[in-house]
């Protein structure tokens, strides 16, 4: 994950990524760097105007991003090597940065994920800032579980977070070859 500043005065564009194994994906930028990947009907998803003019799918960063996307459900992908602009608080930023060293496959709860951030007594604020991921997927914090390992929220339903953790844990595609546009 590569983390950019803002481009200052960068327009926002969108497009859509349609026929993925968790539904339609929105795409938004800023300039060249992504800045959200949202699910259709996801908890906190920005209102749809401020996702700027659609774009070119093709365009950058849209076309790396799909790529990208396509060969994780695809399952030859495990870690995701974009241009990101993550807005938020330097905690959640932290706790974002975080959930890229969980490796793909695993888990860690908002507990294990506190102690690793320095602060152990900051679970909650931890599941806090994991609910407000911009990019999901891309910035993987559907592996984050409760402290007895249970499925505990996640901004785009806890049966997508299922299926991401099964398909993960098995490595069976969710796309078979060639059938992910």
């Amino acid at each position: 994950m590569t983390v950019h500043t803002a481009e200052p005065g960068a327009p926002v564009t969108h497009t859509v990524l349609d026929g993925t194994p968790v539904g339609p994906l929105t795409l938004v930028a800023a300039g060249t760097a992504l800045t959200g990947l949202y699910m259709t009907d996801q908890r906190h998803r920005p209102p749809q105007e401020s996702f700027g003019d659609p774009a070119d799918p093709g365009a950058p960063p849209f076309a790396a991003a799909i790529a990208q996307l396509r060969a994780y459900f695809r399952g030859e992908l495990t870690t995701f090597d974009l241009p990101l602009t993550l807005r938020g608080t330097p905690f959640q930023r932290r706790v974002w940065a975080a959930l890229c060293t969980i490796p793909y496959g695993e888990t860690r709860s908002y507990g294990q994920l506190a102690e690793a951030l320095g602060v152990p007594t900051a679970a909650r604020a931890v599941g806090l800032a994991n609910g407000r991921n911009p990019v999901g997927i891309i910035v993987p914090c559907h592996r984050v579980v409760g402290a007895d390992g249970s499925l505990t929220g996640y901004g785009g339903g806890l049966d997508r977070k299922r299926r991401l953790l099964a398909f993960e844990r098995t490595d069976e595609a969710l796309f078979p070859a060639g059938a992910c546009g």
